[in-house]
């Protein structure tokens, strides 16, 4: 079985293998006409079901077909313009290359001695990020599996610093319509079930730094810690964008943590055009970026950054067989000093291919191009008196809901729009996605492909109307 080990003696063996699965995919894209195909758990289950997987193929051609049948056929691709719904970005070309020469080197990027000059790309990275950002000259920071990686360990750093021995007396402030990671992070760090507290927002979605005030100086009232507060730049429902500049004098003034997470709105960094939608995110203490939903980069590729270097000491460990002390007077640079993880893929690379390639410039106007592709959107929903939206874009997403001119119970509306989503899921025409406003359930699209277009929108909007339309025939008739 060593002729299966990537080595000298088999380069030619894997330039053959990958070749042939690089040819599959590329035509599997080339030839796919909808984002899925509308296959069900129970009609795919069986057929993954009945693999043995103690009896090998023995042939890549053979496996290759096996995956056709199981997975790429009925795959959701990301990369067709109607595919509308998570935070899932078309990938560039240049970090797919990053990803399959990271993938065969193997690189860890945990310490020097086995990644060398991994680690100084990595760290190129870190530095151009917070330079993009504006952290200053003490910033620092590693890249995560995530976004919700990189909040656990902003909020472990802000736990840390705020110096408490009574971890129930500390409070983490966020938007009520803030990342879900933010209370899973509050209960992994030990905190109690009402750490974090929730802010209203706006009419916008944007937090409100009056109500924010308020419950800061309650805070101290009771005597109470102030850990951090969760500032969102671009929240995962609405694409909203807290107010950051005023959340930071507040931050300021109570001496309060501040974190931005910016894992959908850190797009803005490279904007042309929108930049000054995310003014304020430089005076945080700490920040969340996921290159892998706005810098179109394959999952996973996210860091977290800080404005000061030396708070992720509360991240450190030191283990004599990996990064013993001594390494650091010898300056020696191990990132898992920096890290959560201790083995962590070589993931900067596919950003860093992509600079090369394309350049930052090159990333904003992709981004940019699905901003203005949002704006579009909108309008053409708030001209179509079949949809109520929520908010206008500040990034790329438009949550709205289907309303029948002749039904007025709120609760078969639910349905029909569940019943929408659920149907043109099956149909594998579009896939979009869904959420509750004030209770009450809606559509979404999340637009982060450019090759998206306005009546790419309007067609879809017709065939959420259409099977809206049709269950409430349904339901009439079955009423009658």
């Amino acid at each position: 079985m060593r002729s299966h080990l990537l080595n000298d003696a088999t380069a030619e063996q894997y330039r053959r293998s990958v070749t042939e699965g690089v040819e599959r995919v590329a035509a599997k894209l080339a030839a796919t006409d909808r984002p899925f195909t509308g296959v069900t758990v129970d009609a795919l289950s069986p057929r993954i079901d009945e693999i043995d997987l103690d009896k090998p193929l023995h042939d890549t051609a053979a496996v290759l077909d096996e995956l056709e049948d199981v997975y790429l056929r009925d795959a959701v691709y990301f990369h067709h313009p109607r595919y509308l719904a998570h935070l899932n970005c078309p990938v560039v070309i240049p970090a797919v290359l990053g990803e399959a020469v990271l993938s065969a080197v193997n690189s860890s990027l945990d310490t020097w001695d086995q990644s060398a000059g991994g680690t100084l790309i990595e760290r190129k990275l870190i530095n151009w990020t917070c330079a993009r950002i504006g952290l200053g000259p003490a910033a620092d920071g590693v890249f995560t599996s995530g976004g919700t990686q990189s909040n656990l360990q902003a909020l472990l750093l802000a736990r840390e610093e705020a110096k408490t021995d009574s971890f129930a007396k500390l409070r983490i402030f966020a938007s009520e319509v803030s990342h879900f990671s933010v209370k899973k992070s509050a209960k992994l760090l030990g905190l109690g079930p009402d750490a974090v507290v929730s802010v209203p927002v706006d009419h916008d979605k944007r937090m409100q730094t009056v109500a924010l005030a308020r419950e800061l100086e309650r805070c101290a009232k009771d005597g109470l810690v102030p850990m951090a507060v969760v500032a969102t730049g671009g929240t995962t429902d609405f694409g909203s964008i807290d107010p950051l500049p005023e959340i930071a004098g507040l931050c300021e003034q109570y001496g309060v943590w501040m974190h931005v997470d910016a894992a959908y709105g850190c797009g803005l960094l490279a904007s042309l055009k929108y930049r000054d939608r995310i003014a304020g995110i430089e005076r945080a203490d700490s920040v969340t970026v996921d290159y892998h939903k706005s810098f179109f980069q394959p999952v996973s590729s996210s860091a977290v950054l800080v404005r000061d270097a030396a708070t992720l000491r509360h991240a450190t460990y030191h283990a004599e067989y990996l990064n013993p002390r001594r390494m650091v007077q010898e300056r020696i640079p191990n990132q898992v000093d920096k890290s959560l993880q201790t083995t962590r893929r070589f993931d900067a690379l596919k950003l860093w291919m992509t600079l090369r390639v394309m350049g930052a410039d090159g990333i904003g106007e992709l981004f940019d191009e699905v901003c203005d592709l949002a704006a579009e959107g909108w309008k053409l929903l708030a001209a179509d008196p079949r949809f109520d939206v929520v908010v206008r874009p500040s990034l790329s997403t438009l949550v709205f809901r289907y309303i029948p001119a002749a039904v007025t119970d709120p609760a078969e509306i639910d349905r029909a729009n569940l019943y929408a989503r659920k149907a043109l899921f099956a149909s594998g025409d579009a896939v979009v996605a869904g959420t509750k406003v004030a209770g009450r359930h809606y559509l979404k699209f999340t637009l982060l492909n450019p090759e998206t277009t306005t009546a790419d929108i309007a067609a879809v909007l017709d065939l959420i109307a259409g099977h809206a339309e049709q269950y409430l025939g349904e339901s009439l008739d079955r009423a009658s």
